[in-house]
């Protein structure tokens, strides 16, 4: 399995949906995924934030994990305490290596006899081969369904009555990082209370060969805009929300990057890294995940160089124009030292240095969310 089938990016189901609404197509992960349609992205970004924007993304890695050794397996490779979750709970975890590096970023789903483990697209090849490496005597296999399963995230604050309207099963009592079963517009899905916005929503997990009819139940409501890669990732940034390839790599550990509430360290099972990240916990780290603002109207974009006093300590993970804040916002690492709230820095924007300065993350947080 590649990310390429026969040399050529895989589509999603509903590749001919996106296309027929005029969407901008973009390779993506190995996929053809439209990152906005004709209206825009800052009309998308708003929509979610306002009323309700739907996601085709289906691009990303769904991966079964059964058998008897499964929670242990699962346990034994990722720093969250998987063994912990109660069955319809979800958790957001990292995937490690042994010098405590992240392979990737991924949810975790408990049912009552398996786990399923949500990644993404672009690490699909490459988390498989990393799982499948360390299986050894674990009694559990694996299982990547990935090619036969729709993914629909419907996010912003209609959304909830939105995909109530088209459910057979209630969903006022699906917390946050929780999923139930049942049927949508006809369809069975995982109905999951989970997304990358930092609105409430659901997403919704269900075979490839039904997503054209829960895309159009949708659709049919006329109270639903359709939104792509692009809003999706400002949206993610206001949230404070991190990206595989941007914030996280395979140099990065959890705490580096800010995720330390994800190492459990006191947990049961004996994990990959766990002596390099506890002593990263105790002792500290050289580098450490920022947000920032910049006054001026330069936005920040990933690549762009970052120097504190006087010195280039790396570049920008992610950057952009905020539509909801009327702000240019990014994420950076700077040294530890340095990675305090008010902290002033420059970034090199097309060979002007623009100053930057260090805020408390997320830069988005909704109405009403603790």
């Amino acid at each position: 399995m590649t990310d390429l089938q026969d040399g050529v990016p895989r589509r999603s189901p509903l590749h001919d949906i996106h296309v027929a609404l005029g969407a901008k197509i973009v390779p993506f992960a190995g996929y053809l995924m439209p990152v906005q349609y004709a209206h825009g992205i800052t009309v998308e970004h708003t929509a979610v934030r306002e009323h309700c924007g739907m996601f085709d993304v289906s691009h990303m890695g769904e991966v079964e994990v059964r058998g008897a050794d499964a929670m242990r397996f699962v346990a034994s490779i990722t720093s969250n305490d998987v063994e912990a979750l109660h069955v319809g709970q979800i958790h957001y975890s990292t995937l490690l290596r042994a010098d405590g590096t992240i392979v990737d970023d991924l949810l975790v789903y408990r049912f009552a006899n398996h786990l399923l483990l949500v990644i993404n697209a672009s690490n699909r090849e490459k988390d498989l081969a990393h799982m499948r490496a360390h299986l050894g005597a674990f009694d559990c296999t694996l299982t990547d369904i990935s090619d036969e399963t729709a993914l629909l995230a419907l996010q912003g604050p209609d959304a909830p009555a939105l995909v109530q309207a088209l459910a057979d099963v209630p969903l006022a009592d699906v917390k946050y990082y929780r999923f139930t079963q049942g049927n949508v517009a006809g369809v069975p899905c995982i109905i999951s209370r989970t997304g990358y916005t930092g609105e409430d929503g659901f997403e919704l997990y269900f075979a490839a060969t039904r997503a054209a009819q829960v895309w159009r139940a949708f659709m049919d409501t006329g109270k639903v805009t359709p939104a792509g890669l692009g809003a999706r990732d400002t949206l993610r940034l206001e949230a404070g929300l991190c990206l595989y390839g941007n914030e996280l790599d395979d140099r990065t550990t959890p705490i580096e990057a800010g995720l330390s509430w994800l190492v459990k360290l006191a947990k049961r099972e004996p994990f990959l890294g766990r002596d390099v990240l506890a002593r990263q916990h105790a002792e500290g780290t050289d580098r450490r995940l920022v947000g920032f603002t910049v006054d001026e109207r330069a936005i920040p974009r990933h690549g762009h160089g970052v120097t504190y006093g006087g010195v280039a300590v790396g570049d920008v993970c992610s950057g952009t124009m905020s539509p909801t804040l009327g702000m240019a916002i990014g994420t950076c690492y700077l040294p530890s030292a340095a990675a305090v709230v008010g902290t002033s820095f420059e970034i090199d924007i097309r060979g002007r240095m623009v100053p930057a300065r260090v805020v408390k993350l997320p830069f988005y947080k909704r109405a009403g969310k603790a």
